[in-house]
């Protein structure tokens, strides 16, 4: 990644400038104890269930084994812009450096990425115990489990390993300000010195086309189970596969319906405001909520909670 040296009043300033959500010194610091309490209660959240699946015993199935793996995901992914965000709301300058910049990009893009992954991973699983229940137990074992999260996670690391390379190789000038809470691809490609046709092709391809295909492949995958559950003849088995499935179907909506209106159409022609909110939405509230809609929704892991606060 490249600055030129043109001119100008923030020539001495040796990265980005994340605004973030600008206001008066007092906002600021109210903002930095709302994120710094949204932070934490997604922590802990997620944390919790990856304890109650590691030491209850009953709840060491793919189900919830997976369920633990996307906790873990979750805590990652908000991690990788929360704490940036918490400190530029306490800083006067708000500089990340270029390097600081181009990690938060790969990372926060690729983790979003094994996300999508991991959506689809936990709506086969469902497929495969109610589509195939009889066979799951043989179908979905430790193995294919453990070799579908390591999938996930190398695949999404992989994806965007191009438009990483691409953008260090971008020369940047002008005021080196992007009006963003992280190094979003929209605002920075804003900062080129030259319009990055390839650069908008690269990232209108690449960062869609996981998030449609694995979308349809969930939205296909549930059709079937819908079709599967209402073929089952007594209404207590039909509400225990819609429970079974709500809570997944409740996080699949949050996250895509927030990144499917951010990156279904150009990276470029949201504007600011729209772009902080979506954004937010996606990267700071869903994996706050995600712990709640699960454990709210269901009654093994609600009882593993329980048992796990009180030891």
């Amino acid at each position: 990644m490249k600055i030129s040296n043109t001119p100008n009043n923030s020539s001495t300033i040796t990265g980005f400038i994340l605004l973030g959500f600008p206001c008066p010194r007092e906002g600021q610091i109210l903002l930095f104890v709302l994120f710094s309490i949204v932070y934490f209660l997604t922590l802990m959240g997620n944390c919790s269930i990856i304890c109650a699946v590691r030491w209850d015993q009953r709840l060491h199935t793919p189900m919830y084994i997976l369920l633990a793996n996307f906790s873990f995901l979750e805590i990652c992914y908000v991690t990788s812009t929360v704490p940036n965000m918490l400190a530029n709301f306490l800083s006067n300058t708000k500089v990340i450096s270029f390097s600081g910049c181009l990690l938060q990009f790969y990372f926060f893009f690729s983790l979003g990425c094994i996300e999508c992954f991991f959506l689809a991973i936990m709506a086969f699983d469902r497929y495969l115990a109610i589509c195939r229940p009889l066979h799951y137990p043989t179908l979905m074992t430790g193995r294919l489990c453990t070799n579908l999260v390591v999938s996930c996670w190398v695949l999404g690391f992989l994806w965007f390993l191009i438009p990483i390379v691409i953008v260090s190789q971008m020369i940047f000038c002008g005021s080196r300000i992007i009006d963003h809470f992280l190094c979003d691809p929209g605002p920075l490609l804003a900062l080129a010195c030259k319009k990055a046709p390839m650069m908008e092709l690269v990232f209108s391809t690449l960062s869609p086309l996981p998030i449609v295909i694995l979308f349809l492949y969930i939205m296909g995958s549930y059709a079937l189970v819908l079709r599967a559950v209402l073929k089952v003849p007594s209404a207590a088995g039909r509400r225990k596969a819609f429970s079974t499935c709500g809570s997944h179907l409740a996080v699949v909506s949050l996250f895509y319906g927030s990144v499917l209106v951010m990156y279904g159409s150009s990276i470029t022609e949201h504007k600011a405001g729209t772009q902080k909110i979506v954004t937010l939405f996606y990267s700071v509230v869903t994996p706050l909520l995600n712990p709640l809609i699960y454990s709210l929704r269901n009654k093994d892991m609600k009882k593993a909670l329980h048992k796990f606060l009180r030891i």
